[in-house]
């Protein structure tokens, strides 16, 4: 009895590691094509274009807090399916869904089409000049949303089936073509608004990819090739979670889109641009621990499902520790060289911005923490009083901002704000998750995941805080820092951040990949 259950999660353990390295590879060349088009973008575009095209688009953003709550449901009752291997219950999911997304679109598109056009003309910071080309960007930005939205079903089911490897190609695919128009954008000889265009072909990017997602599921997975018939019972679940995750899904959405376009209220488009880059600079980081945890997900959820729950929490405990040590081990060079590395990539930047790249790394690093317990809270189906409790909470960014804003405090204070609401976010997680699910130890959480995250981040950034404040501004503080950072990780989470048994299997990895390279 108890062998089976042993290979059953060295397999999952091993698909795991599967599936996360190439959503790594994917995300390596993703990372470093991002890198040199958001200068290139930067520099094509101008500060001002540059930040219109981030505030109007992320305002179109701003409509995913009707269709977040939704996706999430989607991706929890198809993983769900999967795991109990009920087929006919799976092909309900699936056809109600995509029949949901068609019905969200139109009604995104409608509301986009009357309440948005008021508000980009009327209530936002934009030049004069620029009004006809932020239409055309918020035109391009809805077409996109909407072919994403309805995108959606069929990603949720490439990744509970775990079929990362076509996530990753197909990936690699929109980046090659989305390089490409940046290149024809920045080195075309005709003369034409290049924002304009710049818009307009990445709405025609998101059609293609749309269409490429829909080919290799109705290929690949049986769900995707059942008739589209509405399911009574299973729309009433379904909107069931969906209506309490709505909460968390629109405080999400105010705590990024929300406060960004507060900052254009009270500041204007170039320090929307200086955010834009902060957060570029983030998503490169935190690509890494995202698909980590895209690859881990369905495992939660397939765990929780068949009442696998030592798995679950050891699952569970280990996925939060290692999100943050790999965001810690990209993240520390960049906290401590923020202004050198942002000079060497884009030589001039808006005020503000390394500020705003060292606060929205640390929100993220916060955030890491939290990442399994979101998971496991929409793998138990039970979100009322959670939704209500931990949502209101992260609603909170939004009125607090506001007021920071209002009352002359700088513009940082809505990260900040930020940072504080997160940590709150965290203890209600755990309060909460420790009566949702039976056997969760709210105590042993934090003993064995914060309170080790924390010391690790403590000691490893001593040796490199040394280093940074005995030499002069250069490459040679860079080298110096980052070598510095490398180790003091390797050292301080072998020896602190991992449990005696994971430092065991680090070990005969090691061992293992001696004798290869010697052979």
């Amino acid at each position: 009895m108890s062998q089976q259950p042993q290979i059953s999660h060295a397999e999952d353990n091993k698909r795991i590691a599967k599936n996360t390295l190439m959503l790594y590879g994917r995300m390596l060349f993703s990372m470093a094509v991002s890198l040199y088009t958001s200068r290139l973008v930067l520099n094509t575009l101008g500060v001002e274009d540059y930040g219109i095209q981030n505030v109007v688009g992320g305002f179109v953003a701003m409509f995913s807090l009707i269709s977040g709550s939704l996706s999430a449901a989607v991706s929890r009752f198809i993983t769900f399916e999967l795991g109990r291997g009920d087929t006919t219950r799976l092909k309900q999911v699936f056809a109600t869904s995509l029949l949901i997304h068609i019905a969200l679109a139109i009604a995104v598109l409608l509301l986009s089409e009357t309440i948005g056009i008021w508000f980009v003309n009327h209530k936002m910071t934009i030049p004069v000049e620029r009004l006809t080309a932020a239409n055309w960007v918020f035109q391009s930005s809805i077409l996109s949303f909407i072919l994403g939205l309805l995108s959606i079903p069929y990603n949720a089911v490439i990744v509970a089936h775990e079929r990362m490897g076509a996530f990753a190609y197909i990936g690699i695919l929109e980046v090659m073509l989305r390089l490409g128009i940046i290149l024809f954008i920045a080195f075309s000889p005709w003369r034409f608004d290049r924002l304009i265009v710049y818009s307009i072909l990445l709405a025609a990017l998101s059609a293609l990819m749309r269409t490429i997602y829909t080919v290799y599921c109705r290929r690949n997975f049986l769900e995707c090739r059942t008739a589209l018939r509405f399911d009574k019972a299973c729309w009433r679940e379904m909107s069931s979670f969906a209506g309490w995750n709505f909460i968390g899904s629109s405080s999400a959405v105010l705590k990024d889109q929300g406060v960004n376009i507060l900052i254009n209220l009270f500041f204007g488009p170039v320090l929307n641009a200086a955010r834009g880059i902060a957060t570029t600079v983030n998503g490169a980081i935190c690509g890494f621990v995202n698909n980590f945890m895209v690859a881990l997900n369905p495992q939660i959820t397939k765990s929780y499902a068949s009442g696998d729950y030592p798995f679950l929490f050891s699952l569970i405990e280990r996925g939060a520790r290692f999100s943050f040590y790999i965001i810690l081990f990209l993240a520390l060079p960049i906290l401590f060289e923020t202004d050198f590395v942002l000079a060497l990539w884009l030589k001039q930047y808006p005020e503000h911005t390394v500020n705003f790249v060292r606060l929205i790394i640390l929100l993220s690093m916060c955030e890491m923490v939290s990442n399994p317990l979101v998971t496991l809270q929409l793998a138990t189906g039970k979100i009322r009083n959670y939704q209500i409790a931990v949502g209101g909470m992260q609603m909170m960014n939004f009125p607090l901002s506001y007021l920071c804003l209002a009352a002359g405090l700088p513009v940082e204070s809505t990260l900040m704000v930020a940072i504080a609401v997160s940590l709150c976010c965290l203890m209600l997680r755990l309060i909460f998750l420790r009566k949702m699910v039976s056997g969760f130890s709210a105590r042993r959480y934090m003993l064995q995941v914060c309170t080790k995250v924390l010391l690790v981040a403590i000691c490893a950034t001593l040796l490199p805080y040394l280093v940074h404040h005995q030499l002069n501004y250069g490459w040679g503080r860079l080298f110096a820092v980052g070598l510095t950072c490398v180790f003091s990780c390797s050292v301080v989470i072998y020896h602190i951040g991992c449990t005696a048994t994971e430092r065991h299997y680090l070990l005969g990895k090691l061992q293992a990949l001696k004798q290869k390279l010697v052979i």
